[in-house]
């Protein structure tokens, strides 16, 4: 627990010294975001606030997890806390592609669409298969071959490489939909602070309740490092929550595409690890929300123009993701970052109360 605590206070401190060095060095070389002409208006002030800034999160986090084991060798580091984070840095490494080539270019399109894709696969691929590497002597790998809710679905085990496909389909559909939801300053990164810290409560519960002995499998949990894996989320939570400080409305630096996959990539690894993929489609349901959101854009779009033969198809909000539909009935910008931080505060305790209670009443699968 102490290198947990110190973890996240190197995470927090970090983001908060770091972030300010960042935004002077972005400012300098005019590292600045480029905004779509198709935006809301509000939007143009934004121009040339510095991007990249995910780049501090993704470092202060592996240094804290770094220096919390050295500090304390005991426990040591594991291979799931290793991997999530392995998880973080790659899919970090596509956005800050991405985002480079925004900023070289002078323009607000980076990567093609299917270079992304192809680059988060080939690393959801390699994370899918290390997950069923590393046997501790129970002889429990990071990942599960079960597909997960509360605790792994004994019904619902896959063959290995179908395994691996579903893990590939999580990494992308979630560091996704971390990049939909990081629209407005403060949203992505405040929301994600409330989902880490969520799972940072749900890891140390495994942690407290190990498969052990002769105890029910209903009232414990077969997940391999749960205390790493806490200590993972609560520097995640600690991280986002001092860049907070910054990206805050007005926002002096954006996390860009850095940020937003590697912070998708976090929710993927840490559902993954703690064999709870479903889970966490409520604990991050606000992130699903804004996902569906273009996803019904683009359906409806598509299907009204192919059904009523128009050159443009109609549209079911005035723009996706959500919340830009709010900006353009006027709302502004503070008031929708607010109220979703307490969809995603409702969202996010909800999954706790729903995993707590599972326990409690030991209704476990």
């Amino acid at each position: 627990m102490k290198s947990t605590l110190l973890a996240a206070a190197i995470a927090l401190f970090g983001t908060l010294l770091g972030t300010r060095w960042a935004i002077s060095i972005l400012v300098k070389h005019h590292y600045g975001q480029f905004i779509r002409d198709d935006g809301p208006n509000t939007h143009v002030t934004k121009r040339g606030t510095p991007t990249m800034g995910g780049i501090v999160i993704i470092l202060v986090v592996d240094l804290a997890y770094v220096l919390a084991h050295l500090v304390f060798p005991i426990p040591e580091p594991t291979a799931s806390g290793i991997l999530v984070l392995g998880l973080v840095t790659a899919l970090g490494f596509v956005g800050f592609i991405d985002d480079w080539i925004k900023i070289s270019k002078s323009r607000s399109l980076g990567l093609h669409s299917y270079a992304k894709l192809a680059l988060q696969t080939i690393v959801a691929v390699a994370f899918g298969i290390l997950c069923f590497c590393f046997p501790d002597q129970r002889g429990l790998t990071p990942g599960s071959t079960a597909i997960s809710f509360l605790r792994d679905i004994k019904w619902l085990n896959l063959p290995m490489w179908l395994a691996v496909i579903w893990i590939v389909f999580i990494v992308a559909a979630w560091s996704n939909a971390a990049n939909l939801t990081d629209g407005l300053d403060g949203l992505a990164s405040g929301s994600a602070a409330m989902v880490f810290a969520a799972y940072a409560l749900i890891a140390l519960w495994q942690q407290r309740q190990p498969c052990i002995g002769d105890r029910p499998a209903a009232l414990c949990y077969s997940v391999r490092d749960p205390g790493d894996i806490a200590l993972v989320a609560l520097a995640l939570a600690a991280a986002c929550f001092g860049f907070l400080w910054w990206n805050a409305a007005p926002a002096k630096i954006f996390m860009g595409d850095t940020g937003s996959l590697a912070l998708g990539g976090a929710i993927a690894g840490l559902s993954v690890v703690t064999r709870t993929e479903l889970l966490m489609a409520l604990v991050a349901g606000l992130f699903v929300i804004i996902t569906l959101s273009v996803v019904l854009q683009v359906g409806y779009f598509k299907l009204t123009k192919a059904i009523f033969h128009l050159p443009q198809g109609k549209r079911l909000f005035k723009m996706a993701p959500l919340q830009h539909h709010f900006e353009l009935l006027g709302w502004q910008e503070i008031t929708i970052v607010i109220r979703f931080w307490i969809i995603c505060g409702i969202f996010a305790t909800l999954g706790v109360g729903i995993f707590y209670a599972e326990w409690t009443t030991g209704l476990g699968s």
